[in-house]
């Protein structure tokens, strides 16, 4: 039989992003990446809401694992679709979704969209599902050849994803499974970024998944981190073979701050690189009632506080309140821990006991050694702006159409 003995799931923003529309489900023995379409705050609603979906687990009847698979992409799908048709906010919002489940014997696959999953036996790295886009049809109907499609201006238009209509149909199949195999499931911002021969080559080489998860994330991003960039790696072993039954828990998590208020519920995801929201923790059992005696039964008096002092408590906890409100409405310009332009919301300040009132909204790829000197100056200066004003700035930056003087 076998069982998941390793597993890495990360997700990141990459450098030219501003949100991560990525979501990211990782428990074994189901693995899912979903990549959201449709606009920042639209695509990271519609690809959470698959993710959640999906942490139901398989329904417990309805046939074959693949038709198990195919009843939660379609209830995803129509939870999307419902959502999108009564809110105009995410009108025209959709999500990709590859999920994959792994048997005692086999894995099964249900795939909509261009996210992928790949698969590494005896050195052999080979890709499991097709892509549902433009340039891979073009590619299959022999229009393009492979090496064009990678550099095709329209390479990202999906032309199948969840939430685009009512009856979406996701590939689904079933492969017998090994003893040592890696599975590599990634959203398109990495193998848009990094050839998949690369990609084969970096998870073949790599000591550990963790190592070969982060080293994939930084390729991504040292070829321009164009999109949102997630990795989720998980190695096989049969427990006849591989020792104890009880599995290691080697994986490491880490998610991306939700862009979108909405976004917020908590899943097995998310770039840029905070820790997945874990599951709701149990609730402690209540300790046996002591049994108490005449004495046991008088309450104990409390020693009040001076009103004086509750008031300045009150005073202060209002003033602080007010100010970290006031934070969230404005931004800044600044450089980030890595050296990067990056856009932060809130005050310029650090208080006490290492609290900040500020959190970074944005960073770019722009390195602040490499700037001219009065461009350096205007990142020092943590001047308030408003969020366009910031993300303006920021952009001009990137592109170069900031005078140097």
């Amino acid at each position: 039989m076998l069982r998941v003995a390793e597993h890495f799931e990360r997700s990141d923003t990459g450098r030219q992003r501003r949100n991560n529309e990525d979501a990211y489900f990782a428990r074994s023995p189901l693995f899912a990446v979903a990549d959201g379409v449709g606009g920042a705050q639209a695509g990271e609603v519609a690809s959470h809401m698959a993710v959640e979906v999906l942490e139901q687990g398989l329904p417990d009847d309805g046939g074959s694992v693949e038709a198990r698979l195919g009843a939660r992409v379609a209830e995803a799908n129509a939870r999307i679709t419902e959502l999108g048709r009564r809110d105009d906010r995410h009108a025209g919002m959709g999500t990709t979704l590859t999920v994959a489940y792994v048997g005692e014997h086999d894995l099964s696959v249900a795939h909509v969209g261009d996210s992928r999953l790949y698969r590494l036996r005896d050195g052999s790295f080979e890709r499991l599902t097709d892509d549902h886009s433009l340039v891979e049809e073009l590619v299959r109907s022999g229009k393009l050849t492979p090496q064009e499609a990678d550099a095709h201006p329209q390479r990202s238009i999906v032309t199948r994803a969840l939430g685009s209509e009512a009856g979406v149909e996701p590939d689904t199949r079933t492969w017998p499974a090994r003893d040592g195999d890696v599975y590599l499931l990634c959203s398109d911002g990495l193998t848009s970024m990094v050839p998949e021969a690369r990609v084969g080559d970096v998870v073949a080489a790599a000591g550990s998944l963790s190592s070969a998860g982060r080293k994939l994330i930084d390729a991504a991003n040292d070829a321009g981190g164009r999109d949102n960039i997630t990795v989720v790696l998980f190695r096989l072993e049969d427990v006849a073979t591989g020792g104890s039954a009880a599995a290691q828990d080697t994986s490491e998590h880490t998610a991306v701050e939700p862009a979108a208020a909405a976004a917020e519920a908590p899943m097995a995801a998310t770039a840029a690189h905070e820790a997945p929201a874990a599951p709701a923790a149990r609730r402690s059992p209540r300790a046996p009632r002591r049994d108490r005696g005449a004495a046991g039964k008088r309450r104990r008096r409390l020693p009040r506080l001076p009103a004086g002092l509750v008031a300045v408590v009150v005073v202060l906890a209002i003033v602080l309140l007010g100010a970290y409100y006031a934070s969230q409405t404005v931004y800044f310009v600044g450089t980030s821990n890595d050296g990067f332009v990056s856009v932060y919301r809130g005050l310029p300040y650090d208080l006490p006991g290492g609290l900040s009132l500020y959190r970074v909204n944005y960073e770019s790829g722009v390195p602040v050694s490499g700037l001219p000197a009065a461009q350096k100056r205007i990142v020092t200066a943590n001047k308030l702006r408003s969020k366009n004003d910031a993300e303006d700035l920021v952009r001009r930056m990137e592109t170069g159409e900031l005078a140097s003087g």
